[in-house]
């Protein structure tokens, strides 16, 4: 991990609620969306690509360290708060990094302004159902099984969290759970329209997928990269849905050529 990088926290209010976000680094803005299970404060793959980028690191409302909006109740909910936070940060030439559930919260955006980003990058991404295979239930396993169920190679899990994870790791783990089924419980994961919108998304976007992604089929991956007129799919060997813990090296340089233009 690059000990050189400095991160700083800062709350935003938004929508009646207290958005928290980390920054580093300088350059083109970066905004990096977390899964739904939240994230570590730092990972070597943000520190990565705050050496190329200003990266952006929300807490998605409700989860980690954010507030909780009463109001929210779709994913699309989500991705017009981030919208704000855009506006209100005033920032432009904007590239969006989704990771999981944070990269279906990026395709939503997309979206909503099919012209507006720089550069669309999602990886491992949720939010379209697969046609044959199944979006793992978390509802069904124990939030620490479904954490693990993420990672084609267990000693990665044990090296990010702890071979036992500790106490408030694994309550925040069940409250971002809990939030997760208020906004993406019916039906499960998945926007049905989401497909059709995808096709006015002018931004040039890469599909990143885990070769042994247990959570979000790799048809998922193949089915966005159809979608999205701009797109191109990149698999990953020997990674899992948490590719971002696995490989940070190989996915930040993939997303840092992409993103530059290179």
């Amino acid at each position: 991990m690059s000990t050189d990088i400095r991160w700083v926290s800062e709350t935003t209010p938004i929508a009646g609620s207290t958005l928290y976000t980390a920054s580093a680094g300088s350059g083109p803005p970066l905004l990096v969306l977390h899964h739904d299970i939240g994230t570590l404060d730092r990972l070597p793959f943000y520190d990565e690509l705050a050496q190329h980028f200003t990266v952006l690191l929300p807490s998605h409302p409700g989860y980690d360290r954010s507030e909780r909006p009463g109001w929210i109740r779709s994913v699309r909910d989500v991705a017009i708060v981030y919208q704000w936070l855009i506006g209100e940060r005033r920032l432009s030439d904007v590239s969006i990094v989704g990771l999981g559930f944070g990269g279906w919260i990026a395709a939503e955006m997309a979206t909503m302004s099919p012209r507006a980003f720089r550069r669309l990058v999602l990886v491992g991404a949720m939010g379209i159902k697969p046609e044959r295979g199944e979006i793992c239930d978390q509802a069904l396993i124990s939030y620490i099984d479904y954490v693990r169920r993420g990672f084609a190679d267990q000693r990665a899990f044990d090296q990010a969290f702890g071979a036992d994870p500790p106490t408030p790791m694994l309550e925040q783990w069940d409250l971002n759970r809990e939030m997760t089924f208020r906004i993406a419980w019916k039906p499960y994961m998945y926007n049905l329209s989401l497909p059709h919108l995808l096709g006015g998304v002018a931004t040039p976007s890469l599909v990143v997928w885990g070769r042994e992604d247990r959570v979000v089929p790799l048809e998922c991956g193949e089915r966005y990269a159809k979608a999205l007129p701009a797109a191109r799919l990149e698999v990953l060997e020997g990674a899992g849905h948490f590719a971002e813990i696995e490989k940070p090296q190989e996915l930040s340089r993939l997303i840092t050529r992409f993103v530059k233009g290179a």
